[in-house]
Order: structure tokens, then sequence, then C-alpha cells
């Protein structure tokens, strides 16, 4: 913030310094700077979907513990927000290397990819 100019020193940490400027001890904020980065799409992870799906299977609602392809990879499904969702070891099993309809389940929410405010609220 100092090397930015975003923040002034305003009492100094006696003669140390950061390269050009002073230690602080105290410093003023001079202008406000909007943390955009946290609008922006969160980075895929597999804790960051069982974190939005709130680790509840997308097709029986139980407890999830693992990720599933809705299209699985075989077949051209990436490993994206919009082709992930939580589920339960079970369903997991049960839906294999097949889309949902082939094995039989029904996704009961639409995946979407998640800012990191939205993640870090839930």
């Amino acid at each position: 913030m100092l090397f930015r100019e975003v923040a002034l020193v305003e009492e100094q940490h006696g003669e140390r310094m950061i390269g050009p400027h002073p230690w602080p001890r105290v410093i003023r904020l001079v202008r406000y700077v909007a943390a955009h980065w946290l609008h922006r799409t969160a980075g895929y992870s597999r804790t960051g979907v069982l974190t939005r799906d709130r680790h509840t299977c997308a097709y029986c609602g139980r407890h999830a513990t693992t990720v599933d392809h809705v299209l699985p990879q075989s077949r051209g499904g990436g490993t994206t927000w919009l082709n992930a969702v939580a589920a339960c070891a079970p369903c997991n099993h049960r839906k294999a290397n097949r889309t949902p309809a082939e094995a039989g389940l029904r996704l009961h929410l639409t995946p979407y990819a998640p800012t990191r405010a939205q993640l870090a609220a839930i």
C-alpha cells in the first residue's frame, strides 16, 4: 500500500526502512481501494465444489464427500465449475461413467461458477 501510494506513514518505527519508506507504526489510508478480486470467479477446486454445494449430494441430498463430473471426463466433460457437483459415494459409484440420465439419477441443483466472495460467505 505504501509503494502504490494508497497509504502514508503517519508515525514511523525508529530508523528502520522498507525500501524508500520508513517502517510504519501507524499508517493512514489515502484512498479506498475496492477489492475487485473478490468478485471474480473462484479458481476450480474439489474443496470449492463441496463448499459451493454445501457438502450435499446433488443426486439424493445426503452428505457428500466426493466430486462427480456430470458429463464424464472420458466423454469429453471437463473439470470445470459447470461440470462438477458434490456427490455421496453411493451415488457417485452408481452413476459411474454415465450421464445422470443414463444412470437413472436426477440432478437436484444446477452447477454454477461461484465468485470468491460467494465461497467465503458459505
